[in-house]
């Protein structure tokens, strides 16, 4: 029987399709290089952590600096107490604080490298 000329092979093309155990399946990686709704929230969540300690590093901060007008005002006559609480009493918890800061600000980011990339 004689096919009707109206009836031809079409060959549809479209976007290589993934083939094998990764079908259908997206790495972060490329979640956040594509800007995706996911990508945006693994660096959202990446944002989120990272203002947590630095509001935490913040508040402790408040915490040393606030009362020092306090403590000068309640020892005017001492010879120079500012010195010894400035140098003592606040420059090394501002050292180990800032510390503590860069050590968790590098851990987030080193978690969100560890789950872009598989490991």
């Amino acid at each position: 029987m004689p096919q009707d000329p109206a009836e031809r092979r079409v060959t549809v093309t479209g976007p290589p399709r993934r083939t094998g155990p990764t079908s259908g399946y997206y790495r972060p990686r490329t979640e956040i290089d594509e800007q995706t709704t996911l990508g945006h929230t693994y660096v959202r969540s990446l944002m989120r952590t990272q203002l947590r300690a630095a509001l935490g590093v913040f508040t402790v901060l408040v915490l040393l600096v606030g009362p020092l007008p306090l403590v000068f005002a309640a020892a005017p006559d001492e010879r120079h107490p500012e010195w010894l609480v400035l140098g003592f009493g606040l420059y090394a918890p501002m050292v180990l604080l800032a510390r503590w800061y860069v050590r968790r600000a590098e851990r987030n980011e080193r978690d969100l490298v560890r789950l872009v990339e598989d490991r």
